[in-house]
């Protein structure tokens, strides 16, 4: 791994994305938004069938059933008025059909994805937990016409879910991993399991394979086997096509070599404090891992060039503070990479020490113009003197990538964005592009997981043809939609 590939440790939380993201792509969720350009409401994004992206938020904060930090989603239904917090649904350890117990400090709804796992025309969701207690393990709501019902259990893995058909087989499979509680000076093996579509409502998928395992589900390049070891010891297994050195940290789905089947980006761990970015390749026998540019934590998946290729946006790092794009092609990622910050022209604001430009990212359409667009987080932005306020900018894809004209930026103070810009509130913490409106535009939704005492809150702004808009946008927090609200980190990961 290049040193420019490489970035120090950094204690932060892990604030989706992705998965949201959302989001994906989830994007991608997670972020977390990682939806194509080319695809206004993907099916992946629609619980109940009405044609309306339908937004999920975490508040893994939540204290439920008296148990602090246990967690919660509130999933908000999509409409042609766009979110309204009275169409939503909340769900816990504790909502009746939901398996497990509400557990402390599990902070259920960290993670999660979203896609068509038992092939019935509607998305399901998978809520991932931080893997601490009796309820470690992730959880299947089933999407109908009616929304979500029910939950099916999965043991064990539950950190980072990721929906995608990565084997190209035209249903969804479901990428596992078990949590890492350390990291040391030396690479440790993770646990991984591949869950393949169609997956009954029993929780019964059409076969497991651990992924992380070299005997089961990887690919090679050439004559190259690893040393008869691995199966016992996959720690020691460095050098192959597919390390399994880990851990990583899943952060969305796309099709990156737009081979038909889904890829993986990712965090990834090298050992010493160092961490990069990479990417595992759907195959149809394997996937096949290979480097990705960048070294900041946020990462999305879109077509931003409009070449019907994947790109990948990774946020900007502690080295060189710039967002890096790396665009898709049949051989998978280019060598060559764009890079920017908030100095690129046509960019409201002026780069300084301290913003996290790119903190939090989300790639999808706004614009409609078949490119991808780039709302990126800022929570450390000052909004004229009050620190801290954050902010959110939107930048536009095009034919030769990123460019800065049509920017925009938006912040608490910007008219028609409700609330006011406060110290420390880091608005911007999480964001996500979906097409909630079902007008064939991107909406963009950002959080502030410090407003209101860390109960956290979301602010939703329509997409248009010139790009998001502040005119009818909507905010709300856990009280307007009944949650539990005492420091419920409310959009700590949109999707």
């Amino acid at each position: 791994m290049s040193p420019a590939h490489r970035r120090v440790l950094r204690t932060m939380p892990l604030i989706a994305a992705s998965l949201l993201v959302g989001s994906g792509l989830a994007a991608l969720t997670l972020g977390q938004g990682s939806a194509r350009a080319d695809s206004a409401v993907r099916a992946t994004d629609d619980f109940d069938g009405d044609g309306f992206a339908d937004l999920v938020v975490g508040a893994p904060g939540g204290t439920v059933s008296g148990r602090a930090n246990a967690g919660y989603v509130v999933v908000t239904y999509g409409s042609e008025d766009g979110l309204d917090p009275a169409r939503k649904k909340v769900i816990s350890r504790a909502t009746s059909g939901v398996p497990g117990p509400a557990t402390a400090k599990q902070e259920f709804g960290r993670t999660f994805t979203k896609g068509d796992l038992d092939h019935d025309g509607y998305t399901d969701l998978v809520i991932g937990t931080e893997g601490r207690g009796s309820g470690s393990g992730a959880v299947v709501l089933w999407g109908s016409a009616s929304g979500l019902t029910g939950g099916t259990a999965i043991a064990t893995y539950g950190f980072a879910p990721q929906a995608g058909d990565f084997d190209g087989d035209g249903t969804t499979d479901l990428a596992l991993f078990g949590r890492v509680g350390s990291h040391g000076d030396d690479p440790v093996a993770q646990g991984a399991r591949l869950w393949k579509g169609p997956i009954a409502r029993t929780g019964t998928p059409a076969a497991t394979l651990d992924f992380m395992d070299p005997s089961e589900w990887w690919s090679y390049e050439g004559d190259e086997r690893p040393d008869p070891s691995c199966r016992a010891r996959p720690e020691v297994c460095v050098d192959g096509p597919l390390s399994v050195k880990g851990p990583v940290v899943p952060k969305g789905v796309g099709d990156v070599n737009g081979d038909g089947r889904a890829d993986i980006v990712m965090n990834d761990y090298s050992g010493d404090g160092e961490w990069g970015n990479s990417v595992l390749y759907g195959g149809a026998t394997g996937f096949k891992r290979g480097d990705a540019p960048g070294a900041g934590d946020a990462l999305g998946v879109g077509d931003v060039n409009g070449d019907h290729y994947d790109d990948v946006v990774a946020g900007a790092s502690d080295e060189d503070g710039k967002v890096t794009v790396s665009y898709g092609s049949a051989d998978g990622l280019k060598g060559d990479v764009q890079k920017f910050d908030q100095d690129l022209p046509g960019v409201p604001g002026a780069e300084e020490s301290g913003d996290a430009f790119g903190g939090s990212l989300a790639v999808g359409d706004v614009t409609g113009d078949g490119y991808a667009d780039i709302a990126l987080g800022v929570p450390g932005e000052d909004v004229r003197d009050v620190t801290d306020a954050g902010a959110v900018v939107l930048v536009h894809g095009g034919a030769a990538g990123v460019t800065g004209t049509g920017a925009q930026a938006f912040h608490q103070d910007t008219a028609g964005v409700p609330g006011v810009a406060e110290k420390n509130d880091l608005f911007g913490a999480a964001v996500s592009l979906l097409d909630v409106t079902g007008d064939g535009h991107g909406d963009l939704a950002a959080s502030s997981v410090e407003e209101n005492a860390r109960a956290g809150a979301l602010w939703s702004l329509r997409g248009t043809a010139t790009g998001a808009t502040a005119t009818g946008s909507v905010a709300f927090g856990p009280k307007d939609v009944d949650a539990p609200n005492t420091a419920a980190l409310f959009g700590s990961a949109l999707r």
